[in-house]
């Protein structure tokens, strides 16, 4: 038994010092132009904002369950701002560059953000003690979750070549943040050919390109026409697609002040109905308070209570003949509606060219030169962790595997364990029942409907008993969409 306790603690021994082995020569290569595994203390490389408005405190700190040291949001409530610079500006423009980072919210997310700001040169106007929301950054990426908002960001602030000005620019239809309390690596990867990859756990949950108006809002380029905003409508526009019939006539039967309801006239009185007693009397076992002052106070009036006599009779008090719909109801009169033979459509403006138009070839992204972390967060407990810039793609897969894998089995692995242990096992299956809803809620198709479905499954997941209705109404949305794709949407506007 002591032989075999040694042989596997000493192939554990082996892998940990293989890995630190294939860490260490991945951080040498030429192709990690940023990586921090947060195995030393942080002080001394990461500088703390001084802004008297992020009072949080960070701490090097373990991973629940493991000896891996990360950087840690220690306080709830609070905002949190820290940034290193580093010792060189990272180009965007002509090669491949990937963005990743762990981190593990170890008491969930409520109501915060856990993202990172990857920061343009100190030239832009921001200095490390400083560092706040206004601080100038190139990309912002990583899970936000409050509300409504259940996203991983991917927004990049782009310098539009007419004006000067920088805009945000956010990916449409991003992925939602895994709902566990598990360590999960997230990347982005940005391609010279403008694409863009999103990815959690390894596994790609968006893909976009840049210069698509599909897939940034606003989109990098400019649309080539605009409407008109001199162009007005013509008088004699008709957007009526339906009008009243003008030779439609009311019938003479149609009695428009019947009413909805009547009597019911072959209703009968219950037999042992109490005509004579009351709903309510005066409560016999209260008592007119001291202290009362009929002067000050005025006249003392006893509580009412129910009436005991009627619980066994059918009721109490003046009998009166239920109502009943009027057979004879039709409302108010309307002529039926036919086909407007002088319809245009939907007027709109004319187009006209875009005096802001401009042609990209590639976004002009701002070198990255420090990575900030900037939230306000209602949780605590949300560890950051192995925040690599490379150029390889491969480079990231590697870490992953090797800094980011084998934690989360065993977290994995515990949560198995914890969940089994519940004893009617509902837990678990209503853990698989979510992550399957937020995947659903990453389908394409749901587009502006993602915010409704995922206010849903946050509501349901609070309260258990709805999640049986959630399902269905997660069901009606995507076939309401389907049979809208399949079957054609609204009528166009029509142009002028």
């Amino acid at each position: 038994m002591e032989d075999s306790k040694r042989k596997i603690w000493t192939v554990q021994c082996v892998l940990l010092l293989l890995i630190g082995s294939c860490i260490s020569q991945l951080c040498a290569s030429d192709d990690v132009k940023f990586y921090d595994s947060f195995d030393d203390a942080f002080d001394g490389r990461w500088v703390v904002s001084k802004n008297e408005d992020y009072t949080g405190v960070w701490k090097h700190s373990k991973s629940e369950g493991h000896d891996d040291y990360g950087l840690l949001v220690s306080e709830k409530a609070k905002k949190h701002a820290i940034v290193k610079k580093l010792d060189e500006a990272i180009n965007l423009k002509d090669e491949t560059v990937v963005l990743q980072y762990e981190v593990r919210l170890q008491n969930g997310l409520e109501c915060g953000g856990a993202y990172l700001k990857y920061l343009r040169p100190q030239d832009a106007g921001w200095t490390p003690e400083g560092f706040d929301n206004e601080s100038p950054y190139s990309i912002m990426f990583g899970p936000d979750k409050c509300g409504a908002t259940n996203k991983v960001h991917f927004i990049l602030k782009h310098k539009n070549p007419k004006s000067g000005e920088f805009v945000e620019h956010h990916l449409k239809y991003p992925p939602s943040v895994p709902s566990d309390k598990l360590t999960h690596v997230y990347t982005a990867i940005l391609k010279s050919d403008n694409e863009l990859k999103i990815l959690i756990d390894g596994e790609e949950k968006k893909k976009a390109n840049f210069l698509s108006s599909e897939d940034f809002e606003p989109p990098l380029i400019p649309s080539k026409t605009i409407p008109d905003p001199d162009d007005k409508k013509p008088e004699d526009w008709d957007e009526r697609a339906k009008i009243p019939d003008p030779d439609a006539k009311k019938p003479d039967d149609w009695d428009e002040d019947a009413p909805m309801e009547i009597e019911d006239e072959d209703a009968v009185k219950p037999e042992g109905w109490l005509d004579d007693e009351p709903e309510e009397i005066d409560d016999p076992e209260a008592t007119k308070p001291e202290d009362w002052d009929d002067e000050e106070d005025g006249e003392w009036e006893a509580p009412k209570v129910d009436n005991p006599k009627c619980e066994e009779a059918p009721g109490c008090g003046e009998w009166k003949k239920p109502m009943k719909r009027n057979p004879a109801f039709k409302g108010k009169w309307h002529a039926p509606l036919i086909d407007n033979p002088n319809y245009k459509g939907i007027w709109k403006p004319q187009e006209i060219p875009n005096p802001d138009y401009f042609e990209l070839e590639k976004p002009n992204f701002e070198p990255i030169a420090a990575i900030g972390i900037e939230i306000w967060t209602m949780q605590d407990g949300i560890l950051f962790d192995n925040i690599l810039i490379a150029s390889n793609e491969k480079v990231a897969e590697t870490y992953r595997a090797t800094a980011w894998k084998p934690k989360f089995e065993v977290e994995k692995e515990k949560q198995k364990e914890e969940e089994s242990t519940d004893s009617d096992g509902l837990k678990g299956i209503q853990k698989v029942v979510f992550d399957y809803l937020y995947k659903i809620a990453d389908i394409p198709v749901l587009g502006d409907h993602k915010i409704k479905v995922l206010e849903l499954i946050e509501k349901a997941e609070k309260q258990a008993n709805l999640t049986i209705g959630v399902l269905v109404s997660i069901i009606v949305v995507i076939l309401s969409l389907l049979l809208k794709v399949i079957f054609g949407g609204k009528k166009q506007p029509v142009s002028h």
